[in-house]
């Protein structure tokens, strides 16, 4: 997702600062970039550590002299009924890539937010706004992201700087075959038909464009993902079984 983010952004002529781990992944993204028109330089970053979110910060006002938009898209999952979890150390790690590290990058770019009048975009779930067996870890991580972001919606009220929160349904990317089992281990296959009801790439990324670009305060994709949070408050119990049929029904391996 990120990957197709960037290039849709390049494509508009955006200067871009990519983060992530792999410096050669990282470099292919960049050369696409820069073949679409845009400008791009890539930071190998560890979002877990706040001292590399303050360095790809500080590169990024080096490079470029300003910040307009932030996003925090960095995620990993995990998929195990907490009961059979042996590696505990699963939800440390989720909860420092999805919620920590958006809190650092953001503890560090916002006062070149507030200069810019810019917007904060935080990449989450339909997992942020509701139950879902199987992935508890994630779902914490997420909730906690969208309370952090929808209480800095508030902060920031009068300043110019407006917080975007994106929540997709199931995008066809890699994130549940490299999400972590009940050891900690890597599962390397989603659970799921990766065929029925996922949304593409290219669409995900032109909702999320598209949001930002009305500087939205909130953007839910899919249908039942706009309809859950509703639902919850009228027939929550309902919801909880629709969900732990999902659950049954899907094909999964606590291992």
């Amino acid at each position: 997702m990120g990957r197709s983010l960037a290039i849709a952004l390049a494509r508009q002529g955006a200067n871009l600062v990519l983060a992530a781990r792999q410096h050669t992944a990282l470099e292919e993204v960049a050369d696409a970039c820069l073949a679409v028109g845009g400008k791009a330089i890539s930071v190998p970053t560890d979002v877990t550590q706040p001292e590399a979110c303050q360095q790809l910060i500080e590169q990024a006002i080096a490079t470029f002299g300003h910040i307009d938009i932030l996003i925090n898209n960095a995620g990993i999952s995990m998929l195990t009924t907490f009961d059979q979890v042996t590696d505990l150390s699963i939800f440390e790690q989720v909860m420092r890539v999805n919620y920590l590290g958006a809190v650092y990058f953001t503890h560090f770019a916002l006062p070149h937010l507030k200069a810019s009048r810019g917007l904060l975009v935080a990449i989450s779930s339909l997992c942020g706004k509701t139950a879902v067996p199987t992935r508890s870890g994630y779902v914490a991580s997420k909730h906690a992201m969208h309370g952090f972001f929808d209480t800095l919606r508030i902060e920031l009220r009068g300043t110019g700087v407006d917080v975007l929160v994106v929540s997709p349904g199931f995008v066809a990317t890699d994130i549940r075959q490299r999400a972590l089992g009940s050891d900690g281990k890597v599962l390397g296959q989603s659970p799921r038909d990766e065929n029925q009801n996922t949304m593409s790439t290219d669409e995900c990324v032109r909702q999320i464009v598209w949001a930002m670009e009305r500087r939205k305060r909130e953007h839910l994709m899919t249908l039942k993902g706009k309809i859950t949070p509703w639902a919850k408050l009228l027939i929550p119990g309902l919801v909880d079984k629709i969900a732990a049929h999902a659950a049954r029904t899907t094909v999964f391996e606590g291992k």
